[in-house]
């Protein structure tokens, strides 16, 4: 296995965004796709090893640019507002996530009939407001995601759903998850959940600051992963076959 690893621009209007790509060289045709969705720290080396570890598995793994310009805000303050600016207006936020799942599909190296995404934090809450777009997302993965709907009119969800969810994270309530549990059985969609106990936010970032807020816990990270990657093969296992 030899994998690659370069960045890629793209640009949701005049907004030049600097996604990341990753995929295996010694792969002749085109694989299939998961999109990374980053959290409030923008797409940063936490989002970049994801896709690495995509193209690990197999698949050719797009760390998107949400922010734009590969943007890195410093402190908490500045994450704070750039998440802010597209979680107020859910409409900008979609049109940047179509943005990049546009781009990725138009690389050479990518199947864009199979593809998928995942997310983290605010990633996460991206990769659920893919799928409620309707966008042709196989599967979506959540992990330690914000869960509130958009305020817009939402379509028809093609794909499978995972939502991987500490119990005591105070920024997804269980006021949340049961809200985002009776949305998307309203949209009969493939949906699971997979809620840890004893686990907060962050919970798959080794550098979480280990409070009651943000803390990683290896446990749930690891299932987590596991339940990732069953919902990945499952999705993906017919991927080159020809079934006529």
């Amino acid at each position: 296995m030899s994998i690659t690893t370069k960045p890629i621009e793209y640009f949701d209007g005049s907004q030049k965004c600097i996604g990341y790509v990753a995929w295996d060289e010694t792969y002749d045709n085109p694989k299939p796709c998961v999109l990374v969705n980053h959290a409030w720290g923008g797409r940063d080396s936490f989002a970049e090893d994801k896709a690495i570890q995509m193209a690990a598995l197999g698949y050719v793994g797009f760390a998107l640019d949400n922010y734009g310009d590969a943007s890195l805000p410093e402190s908490d303050e500045d994450r704070g507002a750039a998440m802010g600016a597209l979680t107020d207006d859910r409409k900008v936020l979609l049109k940047r996530l179509k943005a990049g799942y546009k781009a990725a599909a138009d690389l050479p190296m990518i199947d864009e009939t199979h593809m998928a995404a995942i997310g983290y934090c605010f990633g996460g809450l991206c990769t659920l407001d893919m799928m409620r777009a309707g966008l042709d997302i196989k599967a979506a993965i959540s992990f330690h995601g914000l869960l509130g709907a958009p305020n817009y009119p939402t379509k028809k969800i093609k794909g499978k759903l995972l939502i991987a969810h500490g119990w005591d994270d105070p920024m997804a309530p269980p006021a949340h998850v049961t809200a985002l549990g009776e949305e998307l059985t309203k949209a009969k969609c493939d949906w699971q959940l997979h809620a840890y106990g004893q686990t907060t936010h962050a919970f798959t970032n080794p550098g979480a600051p280990g409070n009651n807020t943000l803390a990683y816990n290896p446990d749930a990270e690891r299932r987590s992963w596991l339940n990732m990657t069953d919902l990945l093969d499952e999705v993906f296992k017919l991927h080159g076959v020809n079934t006529a």
